[in-house]
């Protein structure tokens, strides 16, 4: 029995936010997403000269519209893989229950193309068998990828990428906060908080610094500039 390669879940230890960099990269992107969609708010309500009460409320606003979005998003998206996990280890674990020989041969054949030798791999597929959960947890892992009792959380998932997302969508928020009304001031500590966190990304995949840095810093200034000009061609407009 095999799952459809198109909605085939990626091996355990091998999810798509997983790769390289352990939590940490996921992290770091989910703070960037934050960032450059909350300096673009902040510097398009900006560019159209409104007061800096909409610019802070405008800012507060996409931070929790987004960081409940993306939280939304993942719980979504991570329940609905393991739902799919369950369904396909539910097929297995019927299989195993009305048609144990041939589940026990194909276990053998499996563990034959690994490079054991058949005698060996009858035994030990005859030896596994003699354990349903571990039969199932074995035929999980070999044939959809993944072990169905170690699955990742999807509360864990969205409240990681709420708190990501936050973290970077309050950055350009700081000033207004504290008092310091002035959106260069926004955006020159979005660029140095872009730098950073786009030059550790880079270092996770063993790239130069710099380059995930000046990368981060072009993209998300090349966002903010649009903003910055469509408010500012509305202000003129409005006005």
């Amino acid at each position: 029995m095999t799952i459809d390669d198109r909605t085939r879940p990626e091996p355990h230890g091998h999810h798509h936010r997983d790769v390289s960099g352990g939590w940490l990269r996921p992290a770091v992107f989910g703070a960037m997403d934050g960032l450059v969609t909350n300096v673009s708010l902040i510097s398009g309500v900006g560019g159209g000269g409104v007061s800096v009460h909409v610019i802070v409320l405008t800012g507060l606003a996409g931070l929790a519209a987004g960081a409940f979005s993306m939280a939304t998003g993942e719980y979504v998206s991570v329940t609905s893989q393991n739902e799919l996990i369950y369904a396909e280890v539910a097929k297995e674990r019927h299989e195993l229950e009305h048609n144990a020989a041939a589940e026990q041969a194909e276990l053998a054949g499996m563990l034959r193309q690994r490079g054991i030798s058949a005698a060996t791999a009858k035994q030990a597929a005859a030896e596994i068998s003699a354990f349903p959960d571990k039969a199932l947890a074995v035929h999980a892992l070999e044939e959809l990828g993944v072990n169905p009792n170690d699955l990742p959380s999807p509360y864990v998932a969205a409240g990681a990428s709420f708190l990501s997302f936050s973290a970077g969508a309050v950055v350009p928020l700081l000033p207004y906060l504290f008092g310091l009304h002035l959106l260069w001031v926004a955006l020159l500590l979005a660029a140095a908080t872009a730098v950073v966190g786009g030059g550790l990304v880079t270092r996770l995949t063993g790239r130069p610094f710099w380059k995930g840095a000046v990368r981060q810093v072009v993209l998300g200034g090349a966002a903010a500039g649009i903003t910055y000009l469509i408010g500012l061609a509305v202000g003129h407009v409005a006005s």
